[in-house]
């Protein structure tokens, strides 16, 4: 029998989307959260926390099988290994744990009593092969055939499609563009990234150099923006068993937001130089963590612990060691909005909310107005 109320359990609810989701989620007048977290998810009350390991079939069973309450699923959890965040996109034994862990979660619950009607799940432009060619016609599109390679996205897809005519869920797949959020440790969250960066930057009194390579088209996701599609899809009728791309429904430039991204830190923009993050921001452990006393900020003083693989991953979206011009990465968004989600942001405001955020929240420095660069 359906409950009058809603419950969704949140997984990965301490990664960049699992965050703004369980936070969405648990203000929502009709819904109640559980979220599925490594670590405490930041600003989110009202919420119950799992601490749960999902490689850990016995301790999910333990923990999920008895959940008969939980109606909704949104599965924002990712296995990265550590230290080959890019390399790793290919790397069989990273797919395979991938669907176990989504295995794990799913086959509990659906014996814990029949409730469960929604299962939400995330994949991303990789499911265009975007990673291996940029060169895709644009802009994508989601009735397109699957693109010829491994990935873990068609392992998952694949489980739920198999099992779903036989239960009484059904499931939507979003592919967001690049996300910003305020996870802390996220491996695909580029704000702390470029926060370090930026800051490290004005510490020494330099302005803000682009560190990337050749302009290029991008598109982005705002992570409460995709918080609210999940909410959407949960009840939608029209999300059933679909898959939607999904961006702010704008268009950016590296390049042409940097001065936003610099007037949000106080900063002045510089000429560009090409720096890999990766390579250089690990060296400077000792600048950040004395940076950290010095203002007293609430940020982990381990850079890895603030940024994750983050570095890898700002590198990759800035074209870090990339020549000549670059094709548009770009995707339509058109389904989703005739399916009855119409939301949208303006990317720029994105990324002021996102560092006037990491400011208000103490982990980077307060806002102090730019100091002209002689």
């Amino acid at each position: 029998m359906l409950q009058s109320r809603n419950k969704v359990l949140v997984v990965g609810a301490s990664g960049v989307i699992g965050q703004a989701a369980l936070r969405h989620f648990s203000r929502l007048p009709d819904w109640d959260a559980v979220g599925v977290a490594r670590r405490p998810p930041v600003d989110v009350h009202g919420a119950e926390i799992l601490a749960l390991d999902l490689t850990d079939r016995s301790a999910c069973e333990a923990a999920l099988g008895q959940r008969s309450d939980i109606t909704h699923v949104v599965y924002a959890a990712v296995y990265e290994k550590p230290g080959g965040l890019v390399g790793g996109w290919s790397d069989k034994e990273q797919m395979q744990t991938n669907l176990a862990m989504l295995k794990n979660v799913v086959e509990p619950l659906e014996g814990a009593g029949g409730n469960l009607q929604h299962i939400m799940m995330m994949q991303g432009g990789k499911a265009y092969g975007i990673h291996l060619d940029p060169h895709i016609r644009v802009p994508a599109k989601e009735r397109w055939p699957r693109h010829p390679h491994e990935n873990f996205y068609w392992l998952q897809e694949d489980f739920l499609r198999e099992r779903q005519p036989r239960k009484s869920w059904h499931f939507t797949i979003l592919r967001p563009r690049v996300v910003f959020g305020d996870a802390l440790g996220s491996n695909m969250n580029p704000i702390p990234a470029i926060g370090v960066y930026a800051c490290l930057r004005k510490e020494a009194g330099l302005p803000l150099a682009f560190p990337g390579g050749p302009e290029r088209i991008y598109q982005a996701t705002d992570s409460d923006l995709i918080a609210r599609a999940c909410a959407w899809a949960a009840t939608a009728v029209t999300a059933r068993n679909e898959i939607f791309n999904l961006d702010n429904g704008d268009v950016f430039v590296w390049q042409n937001v940097w001065p936003a991204i610099a007037e949000s830190l106080g900063m002045e923009v510089g000429p560009p130089e090409s720096i890999s993050l990766a390579q250089t921001m690990p060296g400077r452990q000792q600048e950040w963590s004395a940076l950290v006393r010095k203002h007293g900020l609430k940020a982990p003083e381990r850079l890895d612990a603030f940024v994750g693989q983050g570095f890898a991953y700002a590198d990759f979206q800035f074209g870090y060691g990339a020549t000549g011009p670059q094709p548009p990465v770009l995707v339509s968004s058109i389904k989703i909005r005739q399916a009855g989600f119409h939301d949208c942001l303006d990317t720029e405001d994105s990324f002021r909310k996102w560092f006037k955020r990491f400011q208000d929240l103490g982990w980077l420095p307060p806002l102090e107005a730019p100091a002209k660069v002689l």
